[in-house]
């Protein structure tokens, strides 16, 4: 059953039975026949919405009503009167110039049923392309949020028209040398139309090239004669021929052992090419089995992340750079996807020589190559929104991989690593816990909560990526953790940054909190004694002062203390070679013991540092 035929029965079960539910959405609107194109206003300003937004479904004949404060459906049928109108919608529309703008062949179809007594009109509107927004009507653009029709800020048409401009000399709609219509695959192509007409018929299968021709124009698979980079990435033959590397992915597996190291060449049309990849990921990374579900396979990262980040690397790279796009597998560590293309320098907040470097990325939804993200949304290859980047973040978030990040490599390439493991792993664990009295402290008592935990990661791990010259996602109160930033940031535990502006919050973490190190107050403590400690002996040393300071277990044994060293080395899952880590670890805390840099706490195997050590002067003392 076609969403449509689920609206319309669920309002004639409302009708017929007098009760309300709601039916409208961001795609669909209930409205009465307007007497004429006069009386259309309201009409206008929704399919003005539609066009502007996601396209969607509006019914003429039905109208809501409220009496006594309860809601109730009146069905007043759509009236002949308005086929005429009917007919002109499409031509009602401007510009931002107040230029006529013809969108009818947007308005897609429309189809008139018998509706229990009466008739209603069915109207389809298509999305308007991003290279084409905004439509505007009586010199206002509007666009569609949850049930209503609202105005579009001008600072967002203004950025729409900068984005317009950037995109009219797209390379995804530069003619490809020497091909012409007769490198067209009819059968791919019908194949994509099959795909248009799932909800509604608007484009007839062609049975020839010469067929086809207005429809290939149309979309931008051919302009003239020749044949565009669009249109030879979906519907093209012999693809390598014409665009080189500009059609391949190639995959590289990085172990150490030549056995595991598995190489290929992927070359296709733009949809196979997508599924090439993805199953090239999937042959190699581990598959588990999860006790969910009956015991079905599981991957270790995402399987929807998964596709999404090979669609969105295939759908945003730069069709004007002839290379291919690069998937660098490092088993346990890390999905690399390496990409021709740069980040717009409006889409990156950088302040890399304060004394904490920001490096971050906006997500933004507006595509490379607008058509090709048309064609792609047609076969669920991409949905905008910027929601690869959101979705990256929301994975994070939810602990299903490690923070990801990028790398600029130059001016016309970059690399997304998608890295194995959790955000709040097992040596962030380790650090709350030397840190719980100081988090307590800050949150007035109360214990830290897993949310809280998780964007605290975040925004560490982002901190850390910064300084090595990788650029994470941002991250604002502009996400579903809302409640969690705001009581860190009431806190104290995050603040802003001056990187950020108006428009966009930049929180670092609370500069007490998870410091890297304690040379200077260690060596304050005990001067030259401090400088004559080798360096494992130093971390333990700081380890115990950390405790000491921060943590509400104060006082640390040696257990304690290897546990939390190993896993902030990165090791926490690692099991060869701990247990004579540990035996290293007690040792030096018994030499230091002994020398009284630390001292045990109520005569227990539990450490302090000896803050009455009778200290030497250390050669980097000020003179």
């Amino acid at each position: 059953m076609k969403d449509i035929d689920k609206i319309l029965a669920q309002v004639a079960d409302c009708i017929q039975n007098n009760y309300f539910r709601a039916v409208e959405t961001e795609k669909v609107e209930l409205k009465p026949t307007p007497p004429n194109l006069k009386g259309a206003a309201t009409l206008l300003e929704s399919i003005c919405a539609f066009l502007n937004t996601n396209g969607g479904i509006i019914v003429l004949g039905i109208k809501e009503g409220q009496s006594g404060g309860k809601k109730y459906y009146e069905l007043k049928g759509y009236l002949d009167d308005f086929e005429e109108p009917l007919k002109l919608l499409g031509k009602q529309f401007t510009d931002k110039d107040h230029n006529a703008f013809d969108v009818s062949e947007y308005i897609v179809g429309h189809e008139i049923r018998e509706f229990l007594d009466k008739r209603v009109c069915i109207v389809y509107i298509d999305k308007l392309p991003d290279d084409l927004k905004f439509a505007f009507y009586d010199k206002k653009a509007y666009t569609r949020q949850l049930t209503g029709d609202h105005e579009i800020a001008a600072d967002k048409i203004v950025a729409q028209e900068e984005f317009k401009e950037e995109v009219r000399n797209a390379r995804e709609l530069v003619p490809v040398k020497d091909a012409t219509l007769d490198d067209i695959n009819i059968d791919m192509l019908n194949e994509y139309i099959q795909l248009l007409n799932r909800q509604i018929r608007i484009e007839s299968i062609k049975p020839s090239l010469n067929d086809a021709k207005a429809f290939l124009t149309r979309k931008r698979f051919i302009i003239g004669d020749k044949v565009t980079t669009l249109g030879m990435l979906v519907c093209g033959s012999h693809v390598k021929d014409f665009l080189g590397w500009r059609a391949q992915i190639d995959g590289f597996v990085d172990t150490p052992f030549e056995v595991a190291q598995d190489k290929k060449s992927l070359v296709s049309n733009v949809i196979p090419l997508m599924e090439a990849g993805l199953a090239y990921i999937l042959k190699n990374i581990q598959v588990g089995v999860s006790a969910e579900n009956g015991g079905s396979s599981k991957p270790e990262y995402p399987i929807q992340l998964l596709r999404e980040i090979v669609n969105n690397a295939i759908a945003h790279r730069d069709y004007s750079i002839n290379k291919y796009v690069n998937i660098n597998i490092k088993p346990n560590e890390h999905i690399e996807i390496r990409n021709p293309g740069s980040f717009k320098k409006t889409l990156l907040i950088e302040m890399p020589d304060h004394e904490v470097p920001i490096r971050r990325i906006i997500p933004d939804s507006k595509p490379r190559n607008p058509k090709l993200a048309d064609v792609l949304k047609v076969f669920d290859k991409w949905e905008g929104k910027a929601r690869g980047m959101s979705n990256l973040v929301n994975d994070a978030l939810d602990n299903k991989i490690d923070l990801p990040y990028y790398r600029v490599h130059s001016k016309d390439e970059l690399s997304l690593f998608v890295r194995k493991g959790k955000l709040l792993d097992e040596r962030m664990e380790f650090l709350f816990t030397a840190y719980d009295g100081y988090i307590k402290k800050r949150l007035n008592g109360r214990n830290i909560t897993d949310e809280q935990k998780l964007v605290l990661s975040y925004f560490y791990k982002s901190e850390l990526a910064n300084r090595n010259e990788r650029y994470s996602i941002l991250l604002t109160k502009d996400n579903n953790h809302l409640s969690a930033i705001n009581s860190l940031e009431t806190s104290h535990l995050i603040t802003k940054h001056p990187a950020g502006n108006e428009l966009y919050t930049i929180f670092i973490i609370d500069r007490e909190l998870f410091k890297p190190d304690f040379i200077d107050e260690l060596r304050t403590l005990f001067g030259a004694d401090f400088d004559a400690l080798k360096v494992e002996a130093r971390d333990i040393l700081s380890c115990i002062y950390e405790f000491n300071q921060y943590s509400s277990e104060k006082f640390p044994n040696a257990n304690m203390i290897g546990n939390t060293l190993w896993a902030k080395s990165g090791k926490a899952a690692v099991l060869t070679g701990f247990e004579d880590f540990k035996r290293q670890v007690r040792y030096y805390v018994n030499q230091m013991e002994k020398r009284g840099i630390i001292m045990r706490v109520d005569k227990k195997p539990r450490y302090q540092v000896n803050k009455a050590f009778e200290r030497r002067p250390s050669i980097y003392d000020e003179a």
